[in-house]
C-alpha cells in the first residue's frame, strides 16, 4: 500500500493536470461519470493515502488501496476504474478506490495530522496517543487519525531508529519518548521521500524485511503485532520494552 511519500510523489507526477478539462470520463467506479464531463482541475492534492483531485464544486477522492496504480497516456489489459480523458492526454487509474467528496475539504480532512503537511502538528500527534493509553505503538504509527500517510514500512523503521519495541503501549512509554516518536515519523517521511526520488529506497531499510539486527548482529523477529495483524520486524535486544 502506498504511504505519504509516494503520495506526493504521484501528487507531483499530476501536477501537469491543474487547469486541464475532463472531456470524457469512464471506468467502473460508481460514481456520476457524467458529472466530470467539462469540468475543470482547479488543483491536486494529498491527505495521508488519499489523492485529492479538486474542482470548483467537489473533489475526487482516489484510494490506492493494497495494489493501485495510475498511468498517463498507457493502458494496462485489465479495465480502469477510472478514465479521464483530456483533449491532450489521458489519465488512467487502476484497483483503487474512487469517491466523489462534496464538503470541503478542511471539513473532511484533518491536515494537522498529515506527516507530510505544512500543518502537520507533532503536540497534537502525542496528544491523540495519550487520548489511547492501552493501544500499542505499532497500531497507533498506522492509525490514520494521529498519524496520517504512515504505513508499515514506516512504522518499523522508526520504531527501530527509536529503540522501541512494537509492543509497548503508549501509557508506558515516557512522555519524552511520545514526542521523540511524533517528530521521528515525520522525520522517516521525508527520508523516504528523498531516498524513493532517487530510487535507493529500499537500501535504507534497516528493520523491515530485513533477516539481521543492523545494531546487534543477531536474527530480527517477523511477527503479525497489534490489532493492525501488519508484519513487523523488530530486535528484541535492543528495541526496549519499558
Amino acid at each position: 500500500m502506498p504511504e505519504g511519500p509516494t503520495l506526493v510523489i504521484a501528487k507531483e507526477k499530476l501536477h501537469s493536470f491543474i487547469g486541464k478539462k475532463i472531456i470524457s470520463a469512464g471506468g467502473y467506479a460508481k460514481v456520476d461519470m457524467d458529472q466530470l464531463y467539462g469540468q475543470k482541475i482547479t488543483d491536486i492534492k494529498t491527505w495521508g493515502k488519499h489523492l485529492l483531485i479538486c474542482f470548483t464544486d467537489f473533489t475526487v477522492q482516489i484510494h490506492f488501496l493494497m495494489f493501485g496504480s495510475f498511468l498517463v497516456d498507457e493502458t494496462k489489459r485489465i479495465n480502469p476504474k477510472l478514465h479521464l480523458h483530456f483533449a491532450d492526454t489521458d489519465l488512467y487509474f487502476y484497483m483503487t478506490s474512487v469517491h466523489i467528496i462534496y464538503e470541503p475539504l478542511t471539513r473532511v480532512y484533518d491536515f494537522s495530522a498529515d506527516i507530510m503537511n505544512n500543518a502537520w502538528d507533532a503536540k497534537k500527534a502525542v496528544q491523540k496517543m495519550k487520548d489511547q493509553p492501552s493501544a500499542m505503538v505499532c497500531d497507533s504509527l498506522l492509525d490514520q487519525r494521529i498519524f496520517s500517510g504512515s504505513g508499515n514500512i514506516i512504522k518499523n523503521e522508526v520504531l527501530f531508529r527509536l529503540k522501541l519495541h512494537p509492543q509497548n503501549t503508549i501509557s508506558n512509554l515516557p512522555a519524552a519518548k511520545l514526542t521523540a516518536l511524533a517528530k521521528e515519523t515525520r522525520k522517516y517521511a521525508f527520508d523516504f521521500l528523498k531516498w524513493k526520488l532517487k530510487n535507493e529506497f529500499s537500501k535504507h531499510w534497516q528493520a523491515y524485511e530485513q533477516k539481521e539486527c543492523p545494531r546487534c548482529e543477531i536474527p530480527l523477529h517477523k511477527k503479525l503485532l497489534g490489532k493492525t495483524k501488519r508484519q513487523t520486524y523488530f530486535c528484541d535486544n535492543c528495541q526496549v520494552k519499558y
